[in-house]
């Protein structure tokens, strides 16, 4: 039986992931902070040796948007190399070269930190979740009006879709950095705005609002879109209609 580890378990990604890996019979070591098994915190590293030792893969899907990915991987990398994992999977995020955020810079780094290590790795670069999207728009309707940055598309993807591939990439061999995933749809964020407030039900007046910055301009050209690679099959109205059937 294949033996794979998965930080991050208790995510919205990592949990799915573990369920697929379940489903296809793999013997999976859920890794985090709060795990019954193998509580690990990333950002010192104590425990990780024991809950790498004997895996035969590694899905990386633990991150902190406030910081300290690259030393939570710099740990994670020495303990792979000390119990010679032989596949590490990483997932990272489209534009992570191109977009001047404190946060993609700190993911970009992490995958020259994952080539330049030996261990064999494949990273995949998807574009932002339908989750994402929805948090930004939720969030903003609970003003008079629903703002929105002007001129930004988005191309969501679904974290099941996405948990379904890291689960086949953990399966095959170490690969690189394989194609982009990005969602089925390039959507400007005031469309998905009013999808919302239809599925909701709620009444707000979608805003356009400039912004300044370096990150601002990146996204208004697409740095973070992958229109070539629109491998996603579930849009963002098929997202929120799920989510209101589940929370209905």
């Amino acid at each position: 039986m294949t033996t794979i580890l998965v930080t991050g378990a208790t995510g919205t990604l990592g949990r799915q992931v573990t369920e697929r890996l379940r489903t296809q019979g793999a013997d999976v070591r859920g890794l985090s902070r709060r795990s019954p098994s193998y509580a690990v915190d990333l950002r010192d590293g104590r425990g990780l040796d024991a809950a790498v030792d004997g895996v035969d893969a590694i899905i990386h899907c633990a991150s902190a948007p406030r910081g300290g990915d690259d030393r939570a991987a710099g740990f994670l990398i020495e303990a792979a190399k000390r119990a010679r994992v032989p596949h590490l999977v990483y997932i990272s995020i489209v534009g992570v070269d191109r977009v001047p955020l404190g946060y993609y810079t700190v993911k970009h780094r992490v995958e020259r930190m994952i080539e330049d290590s030996g261990i064999g790795a494949t990273i995949q670069r998807v574009t932002q979740f339908h989750d994402l999207v929805l948090s930004v728009v939720s969030g903003a309707a609970k003003l008079p009006v629903l703002p929105v940055p002007a001129g930004v598309s988005v191309q969501p993807v679904d974290s099941g879709e996405v948990a379904g591939r890291l689960a086949a990439l953990a399966a095959g061999p170490p690969a690189g950095r394989v194609p982009d995933m990005g969602g089925p749809e390039v959507r400007e964020l005031t469309a998905l705005a009013a999808a919302y407030l239809r599925a909701t039900g709620r009444k707000r007046r979608v805003v356009p609002v400039r912004l300044a910055g370096k990150a601002y301009a990146a996204y208004r050209s697409g740095g973070h879109l992958s229109p070539e690679h629109a491998v996603g099959t579930v849009t963002f109205e098929e997202f929120l209609a799920r989510r209101h059937r589940r929370t209905g």
